[in-house]
């Protein structure tokens, strides 16, 4: 018999779709990875996004003054560098970490989205929800800048970014 169950490793075996979550600041374009996102209703569009509650994201989300939208991209599986740029400690702002990847502002958020991922949505905050230790954003999807169905997702699984099968 194993020893104590840890949430952590029975979750570390729930497969998830890599995100890019940024958001345009008044000082800084600010960006992090989450691998905790849904979408919740198609008719109004909205998703759900899961932050740390203490981060900085989530604090600038929270903000009476705050941007109050955001951009999602639903990162491909090649794009896995990107994913990990945005999910180091201390890592600078968003401008910095996509120098060099072809990039465009979301028309409502005017957050940075990086081209090439499987899509990406410029959306509203809907709702805030403390949940624990985290922040559930609900946001209202406003734009859908570009689709692609020609690539494969980018997906975490057990710590791990496996390749999909054909």
């Amino acid at each position: 018999m194993a020893g104590p169950l840890v949430i952590g490793d029975a979750l570390a075996g729930y497969a998830s779709n890599v995100t890019l979550v940024t958001i345009a600041d008044g000082r800084d374009d600010i960006g992090l990875t989450v691998t905790a996102f849904c979408p919740v209703s198609l008719d109004p569009p909205l998703v759900l996004v899961s932050l740390r509650a203490q981060s900085y994201p989530a604090e600038v989300l929270r903000r009476d003054d705050g941007p109050g939208a955001f951009a999602v991209t639903l990162l491909a599986a090649g794009q896995r560098a990107l994913a990990g740029r945005f999910a180091a400690a201390g890592r600078p702002g968003a401008r910095l970490l996509l120098d060099g990847v072809p990039v465009l502002r979301g028309a409502r958020s005017a957050a940075l989205i990086p081209e090439g991922g499987l899509a990406a949505l410029d959306c509203q905050t809907e709702n805030l929800v403390q949940a624990g230790d985290h922040l559930l954003v609900i946001g209202r999807v406003l734009d859908i800048p570009y689709v692609s169905d020609s690539v494969a997702p980018l997906v975490r699984f057990r710590g791990r970014y496996p390749a999909l099968g054909p």
